[in-house]
C-alpha cells in the first residue's frame, strides 16, 4: 500500500510540475509580449524620436534652433506625417526587437534563476539579464535603426530622394559594405545596449521601492506615507508599479547612455565617403561641438522616454501575466 501510494503520488507530480519551475510558457511568454510592447513603443515615441534624430545628427550646422523648432519646422515644410518617417521598418522592426530583447531578458534571469521562479534575483543580476538581452538585440537593432534613420535624414522630397524607401537603402548599404553591409554599426550598437545594465537594474530597483510604499484609497494615485490607522491604506498596483518603475528606469538609462547613443547616431548616419571610425566619432564630435555636442536632441530624447517606455513595458508585464495566467492586479 505504502509502495502504491508513493508510486502515485510520484506519478502526479510527473504530470503537475512545481509551480516555480519554470516551463515552455514562461520561457515564450516573454518573447510574445514583446510584440504588444513594440507596437506601443511605436505608436507612442516614434514622433518624438524622429526629433531627437534629427537634432542629433544635424548638430550645431543651424537647420535647428532647438527641439521644438524642429518639431515645428518638419510639420510646416512635410506635414505631420513626416514625424513618421521610416515608421515602416520600425513597426515590425521593433516588435521584433522587443520580442528578441524582452524575450532573452526572461530567459536571462530564468537562467540566472536556476530555471526556478522562486529564487529571487540581485538587482546586480537584474542587470547583468539585461546586459545579455542588450547585446543580443544589438543583432536586430542595428539593420532595424541604421535603415530608420537614413530615411529619417532624408528631407527631400520626389524625385530628388536619394532613397525611395527601406528596401532601397537596404540594398544600397549591402552594395556599398557588402553582404553584411545592413549591420553596418553593430559595435556602436552594442556599446549603446550595454547600458541596458543600468536600465533593468535600476527598473528593479524601483520597483521594489513602489512596493514598498502604502497609498490611501481615497487618492488611489498618490503614494502616502504616516498614514493615521482610521485611513485605508494599501499597497500600489502591480501595474501602477510596473508603468512607474518602467518610466523612471528609462530616464534614469538615457541620461547615463545619451553621449554614447549621439556618437553612435552620428557613425551610422554620417554617410558612406571618409567615414570617421566609431572610437574617433567622440573626439570629432568634442572638436567641433564641445560637451553640448553629446546632448543633442536630449530633450525630447528625455521627454518621450517616460511615456513610450512606461507604456511599453506595462504593456509587456501585464500581457506576460496574461500569457501565464497570473492575477496580479
Amino acid at each position: 500500500m505504502v509502495a502504491q501510494n508513493i508510486a502515485q503520488k510520484t506519478a502526479e507530480s510527473d504530470v503537475q510540475p512545481h509551480p516555480d519551475i519554470a516551463t515552455a510558457r514562461d520561457r515564450i511568454a516573454g518573447f510574445a509580449a514583446g510584440i504588444a510592447s513594440g507596437a506601443t513603443k511605436l505608436f507612442v515615441g516614434h514622433p518624438f524620436d524622429t526629433v531627437k534624430i534629427r537634432c542629433q545628427v544635424e548638430g550645431g550646422h543651424g537647420r535647428f534652433k532647438g527641439p521644438l523648432d524642429c518639431l515645428f519646422s518638419t510639420v510646416r515644410q512635410e506635414g505631420p506625417r513626416a514625424l513618421y518617417k521610416g515608421a515602416s521598418i520600425p513597426l515590425v522592426g521593433w516588435a521584433v526587437m522587443d520580442a528578441v530583447q524582452l524575450g532573452s531578458l526572461s530567459n536571462y534571469r530564468l537562467l540566472l534563476q536556476d530555471n526556478n521562479k522562486s529564487h529571487k534575483l540581485t538587482h546586480f543580476e537584474h542587470g547583468l539579464a539585461g546586459l545579455g538581452a542588450g547585446w543580443t538585440v544589438a543583432l536586430v537593432a542595428t539593420p532595424v535603426e541604421l535603415i530608420k534613420m537614413r530615411l529619417q535624414m532624408q528631407y527631400a522630397s520626389g524625385a530628388a530622394r536619394k532613397y525611395r524607401g527601406p528596401f532601397d537603402v537596404a540594398r544600397h548599404l549591402t552594395k556599398t559594405y557588402g553582404i553584411f553591409g545592413i549591420w553596418h554599426g553593430l559595435p556602436a550598437t552594442m556599446a549603446q545596449r550595454s547600458f541596458f545594465f543600468l536600465l533593468w537594474g535600476s527598473y528593479n530597483v524601483y520597483s521594489e521601492w513602489f512596493r514598498s510604499m502604502r497609498i490611501s484609497s481615497a487618492f488611489p494615485y498618490i503614494a502616502r506615507s504616516g498614514l493615521p490607522e482610521a485611513i485605508e491604506s494599501r499597497q500600489m498596483s502591480e501595474k501602477l508599479v510596473n508603468f512607474l518603475a518602467g518610466g523612471l528606469a528609462a530616464n534614469t538609462f538615457w541620461c547615463c547612455c545619451y553621449p554614447v547613443d549621439v556618437v553612435k547616431n552620428r557613425f551610422m548616419t554620417q554617410g558612406d565617403v571618409n567615414i570617421i571610425p566609431f572610437r574617433k566619432m567622440f573626439a570629432h564630435v568634442f572638436h567641433t561641438e564641445g560637451i553640448s555636442g553629446f546632448f543633442r536632441g536630449f530633450v525630447p530624447t528625455f521627454i518621450r522616454s517616460f511615456p513610450t517606455n512606461a507604456s511599453a513595458i506595462f504593456v509587456w508585464e501585464s500581457t506576460v501575466r496574461l500569457i501565464k495566467n497570473e492575477t496580479r492586479h
